[in-house]
């Protein structure tokens, strides 16, 4: 059986995390090394490893995420505006075996992220 990624354990209540919005489909919580005054994690409760193994069976899934996005913008405030990043695989800069989104907002970003 594969070791539980930091993501599961934080699903699984085995790890604290500073949760902000919790349905039986996603969770989203503040991430620990915040790259933007407002840096939130949504994550699937089911184990998916990235963008790139999503299967046609996820899309309502993901969609629900993206609307949990939205709602999680509004409440934080984010009117100025925000960025949406899911990073996918070593190259595109993954470092969690698990799919999830950052929410980053409450700064100007800048083009390209790097």
């Amino acid at each position: 059986m594969a070791e539980k990624t930091i993501f599961q354990r934080i699903i699984d209540k085995e790890i604290p995390a500073k949760i902000i919005y919790e349905d039986e489909r996603c969770l989203a919580f503040h991430d620990v090394a915040p790259q933007a005054p407002t840096h939130v994690l949504v994550i699937p409760k089911r184990p998916i490893t990235s963008v790139a193994t999503l299967a046609d069976d996820d899309a309502a899934l993901v969609g629900h995420m993206w609307m949990v996005i939205r709602n999680l913008a509004k409440e934080l405030k984010l009117e100025n505006g925000y960025r949406v990043v899911a990073n996918c695989g070593r190259d595109g800069g993954q470092s969690v075996d698990h799919l999830h989104f950052h929410v980053l907002g409450g700064r100007q970003m800048i083009w390209p992220p790097g």
